[in-house]
């Protein structure tokens, strides 16, 4: 089998000097990748800049025989978010890869968590995933290539105690990557989502005693497809954790029809509206949103007319 590289290609990994970012950055760099590390080397809570972690990693790509600049703007703004993307294209005249990894913890209850902490981590997630993805996506599509890779969780998906900032933010990566993958489909720009479980410093404070290893070398390679030119799919989410891979994706059931609907129709109701027995997969980048709107009137007419 030929091996899979990345020579030629300028990637662009956000949070890359440390856990998993680091890990993607080196993998990379060790295909042939030019690598841009971006990571402004803020604690796990944010600020307390450090412009250590990005260097080291360059030191370590050069050493190993690669090419690779730090970059140390924050993702939080827009102003930072278009200087990280253009330290490729003044170092390296193009981007192919991006790599949206950055990110920061604050831990707080919804009925309790800060306004300040709140927007913290919304700013670095969510919207820092955005500052990135608006310049480098209009540059892509002007090339005719591009791969982009989102960091969503498990938490974004499924939620969690005292994380609602942080689950609000990777919930929102799944709008983001059915979007950018939608209107990327023309310009050969694919745009899909992992969402990693790996111990890294994010993890400090948690019990993680009874983990089997989940280092990021074991993530690492699925970001490696998912930002490769021979990726074949788009506005995907794939899991990665502790060696297990897996797709992650929203079914909606059939549901139930009627004419008209009133509250104790929907209470009569309630089990076959949720009742899975018959699920629709539709996939994003492939017309679900207009699949949908069809499915659902084809449904109306025919429960109409009969």
């Amino acid at each position: 089998m030929t091996e899979r590289r990345f020579d030629g290609r300028v990637a662009v990994i956000t949070g890359a000097g440390r856990g998993l970012g680091r890990a993607y950055a080196l993998l990379l760099a060790s295909k042939g990748a030019k690598i841009v590390v971006n990571d402004p080397g803020a604690s796990v809570a944010g600020g307390d800049a450090d412009t250590g972690p990005a260097a080291e990693v360059v030191r370590e790509i050069l050493a190993a025989g690669g090419e690779a600049v730090a970059n140390l703007d924050s993702v939080a703004t827009p102003e930072g978010g278009a200087a990280i993307i253009q330290t490729a294209i003044d170092t390296y005249g193009r981007i192919d890869i991006l790599i949206q990894n950055a990110g920061n913890v604050r831990y707080g209850g919804l009925a309790s968590v800060s306004h300040e902490d709140f927007r913290a981590v919304v700013d670095v997630h969510f919207l820092g995933a955005f500052n990135v993805v608006r310049p480098a996506f209009e540059l892509m599509c002007k090339a005719g290539y591009g791969r982009i890779v989102l960091t969503s969780s498990i938490g974004g998906l499924y939620g969690g105690k005292n994380t609602v900032n942080y689950a609000m933010s990777k919930a929102g990566m799944i709008g983001l990557n059915n979007v950018a993958a939608i209107e990327g489909a023309e310009h050969n720009v694919k745009c899909n989502a992992i969402v990693p479980g790996a111990l890294t410093r994010m993890a400090d404070g948690l019990d993680t005693s009874f983990y089997p290893p989940m280092g990021p070398e074991l993530v690492a390679p699925v970001v490696g497809w998912l930002a490769h030119e021979s990726c074949t799919v788009t506005g995907e989410m794939l899991a990665s954790i502790a060696g297990r891979v897996s797709r992650m994706y929203v079914e909606e059931t059939e549901g139930v029809f009627r004419p008209e609907w009133n509250i104790d129709d929907v209470a009569g109701e309630i089990d076959a509206i949720r009742d899975q027995s018959h699920v629709w997969s539709l996939h994003p980048a492939e017309h679900a949103h207009i699949e949908h709107i069809k499915r659902s009137c084809e449904i109306a007419k025919a429960g109409t007319q009969g």
